[in-house]
């Protein structure tokens, strides 16, 4: 059926679409952990098609197209320290050090020959944070030693000089230790200070940490340490302050962000007249939170002047600040997502993207940006292309946002009558928040006829910490209030068909999707990557980044196992009456596959449509190329079949990856 403005009508879903899921991985890389040194930037890149090894590059800053790989096969430059890793490498004059994926010891990679040493042997350590002590010829790290993991006991994290010899391995001494984590090590130009983060149990970085600068003397050992945080006096031992990127500038003085006034706000500490100013006090968030190490969203490009970026509702805005001034220069760019700030001698190095254009590695030089490097070469035709809308409802008698993305195809429009199957998409964390960049995720279903609302729920940043803080104690009921009440209000607006409300969602997103199943009867279908079934499994099995982390958000475990219990969809089956599909990787140490295996058996107990798809030598978050497609075009199979539309182009092997178990149910 071909309509007046040639669309041709045809059932939601089934559009012919050039955006297939072979894009997500076909000439893409994961770009990360971006380095100004010299005359050279650097970055690592993640590639699907060689399993998700991360490889060290570097292009001089005048020739980008001159680029060339430093860390050979089978080397894969990634920390797993807290698991999530992050900061895996540092830069001397004439040297690389990085962390190896597979052993987590520590490599030196020569810059002139390319040779490779191995400067750790440590069977049950994990370094990340590394930076470089030039005075003192060594290296510090945050290290994370599991050697007493296999007794039951979580591993000790701590702060760790390394020396290394000609002739023998690197001796290791511990700087800093006693808390549960550490973060941010970091020298002041003249290397007579060090300031570093830390936090205990049951905080996350989000919560509260604690900054220090202390003194260090020619051998490097560390006195007089003093304690840092834009609280009153009186007000530092009685609330909670996230501080995020301590970071010494060129006066040798320190600057942070500290939320103290309910937003990540910039301040930076005077050590000569001991007094601390903001910088730039605005209802807007210049930090994110710390889920890996070396986030940065701030850099000093001169003794003046800072680079930054900072979010409000939704969208990031990069920008220069003049420090003595205290006037902040918003700089206008296509850009709305800016990620990863670092500087040197005049230049900005950050990632950028809009809702047109994949992930960028840009450099702001002479007020220009330039584009680096592309985590993708692959250019969508912009008719195909959804643009996300904000929108902000009503849900629990408070406001939440999200981004909803129409429909769109060039070639096709619904059929008379049809509304559009709605996806909503839960962002992990929960502690996070959506992005605005070009998913191709997002626009391989809008260009097949779905309609997809990304929703920042109760609980996401960049809303200030109020918003950030309305989760607490309430995981399991107001993110799944949002998700609810966000496909409710685009029914109610006539962009969604009741009838196929669909859910989706990754790690704690995944949580929030079984739940909404069990607990709601809004949506007809979900999909969980790497998702949790069992909130106590959680609490008892996961790793100790987050073994406390459900504390807040639901409450101290063991003694709210009741409330464990209720929240938990895996104890609740008898609620949960439609079809649900599981993506889950063997390799999770995060979530466990078990509690994929334990709902998929509940499901097919009660003969509810449901299929698992596990994946052999994958972890948390899918990194090999296979993994990444079948797991979308399986997600579009399992919808087809539950929605009687024709999927296409599809390949084989994602199809038959697809067991659907009690589809004659529908």
């Amino acid at each position: 059926m071909t309509s007046s403005n040639h669309k041709t009508a045809a059932p939601s879903g089934s559009w012919a679409s050039p955006i297939s899921a072979s894009l997500l991985v076909a000439d893409s890389v994961r770009l990360s952990e971006p380095r100004i040194y010299q005359d050279y930037n650097y970055w690592l890149e993640g590639r699907p098609q060689e399993k998700g090894r991360s490889v060290l590059v570097r292009a001089p800053q005048n020739n980008p197209a001159q680029r060339e790989d430093l860390s050979p096969q089978p080397y894969s430059v990634r920390s797993s320290c807290h698991e999530y890793g992050g900061a895996s490498y540092c830069l001397t004059e004439d040297a690389a050090f990085f962390v190896n994926a597979k052993d987590q010891d520590i490599y030196r990679l020569n810059l002139g020959d390319k040779t490779i040493t191995r400067i750790t042997e440590l069977e049950h350590v994990r370094f990340a944070d590394l930076i470089w002590d030039a005075s003192r010829q060594r290296l510090i790290a945050v290290a994370e030693d599991h050697a007493a993991c296999a007794e039951g006991n979580e591993p000790t994290n701590m702060i760790v000089g390394i020396r290394f010899h000609q002739a023998s391995k690197a001796t290791l001494e511990t700087l800093f230790s006693g808390a549960d984590f550490y973060s941010n090590p970091c020298l002041s130009p003249d290397g007579k200070r060090l300031s570093y983060l830390c936090w205990h149990h049951p905080n996350m970085p989000w919560d509260a940490t604690e900054c220090y600068v202390v003194q260090l003397d020619a051998q490097g050992n560390a006195g007089n340490q003093q304690r840092m945080s834009a609280l009153a006096s009186s007000d530092l031992h009685a609330r909670q302050e996230s501080i995020f990127q301590p970071s010494f500038g060129p006066d040798g003085n320190l600057y942070f962000v500290s939320d103290c006034n309910d937003w990540w706000n910039l301040y930076r500490y005077c050590f000569e007249q001991q007094s601390l100013e903001a910088l730039q006090p605005m209802n807007a968030e210049f930090a994110t939170p710390q889920w890996v190490f070396g986030m940065s969203c701030y850099g000093f490009l001169d003794n003046e002047t800072l680079a930054c970026c900072y979010t409000q509702n939704g969208r990031w805005q990069f920008a220069e600040l003049d420090i003595e001034q205290k006037t902040l220069r918003p700089i206008e760019s296509p850009y709305d997502d800016i990620s990863m700030i670092q500087c040197a001698e005049g230049r900005a190095l950050f990632f950028a993207a809009n809702s047109q254009s994949a992930s960028q590695l840009c450099q702001w030089h002479k007020q220009n940006i330039t584009s680096v490097c592309s985590s993708s070469s692959i250019e969508l035709n912009p008719d195909y292309i959804s643009t996300p809308q904000p929108l902000s409802f009503a849900a629990g008698g408070e406001t939440a946002h999200g981004f909803y993305y129409a429909p769109c195809n060039p070639q096709y429009q619904a059929m008379p009558g049809e509304k559009a199957p709605l996806i909503v998409l839960c962002h992990g964390g929960p502690t996070g928040a959506t992005e605005t960049a070009l998913s191709v995720k997002i626009q391989f279903w809008t260009s097949r006829g779905f309609a997809v609302f990304d929703i920042n729920y109760r609980g996401s940043t960049g809303y200030g910490r109020p918003y950030r803080d309305s989760l607490k104690g309430q995981w399991g009921i107001k993110d799944v209030e949002d998700v609810c009440a966000g496909a409710q209000y685009l029914v109610d607006k006539g962009l969604a068909d009741p009838q196929r409300l669909c859910i989706k969602g990754g790690s704690a997103g995944g949580y929030t999707v079984l739940a909404a199943l069990t607990f709601s009867n809004t949506f007809a279908a979900g999909a969980s990557h790497y998702g949790i079934g069992d909130l106590e499994t959680l609490a008892r099995d996961t790793h100790k980044f987050e073994a406390r982390y459900l504390d807040s958000i639901v409450g101290p475990y063991p003694d709210a196992q009741e409330i464990y219990q209720q929240r938990s969809p895996i104890h609740h089956v008898e609620k949960l009456n439609c079809p649900a599909i599981f993506f889950q990787g063997l390799e999770d140490k995060v979530v466990p596959p078990n509690q994929a295996e334990a709902m998929l058996k509940a499901l097919d107990n009660k003969k509810v449509p449901v299929a698992y798809v596990p994946f052999e030598g994958e972890g948390h978050g899918f990194r090999g190329a296979e993994a990444i497609v079948a797991s979308l075009e399986g997600e579009l199979y399992f919808y087809s079949r539950l929605f009687d539309f024709d999927a296409h182009e599809l390949q084989p092997a994602s199809i038959n990856a697809v067991n659907i178990l009690n589809l004659e149910a529908c």
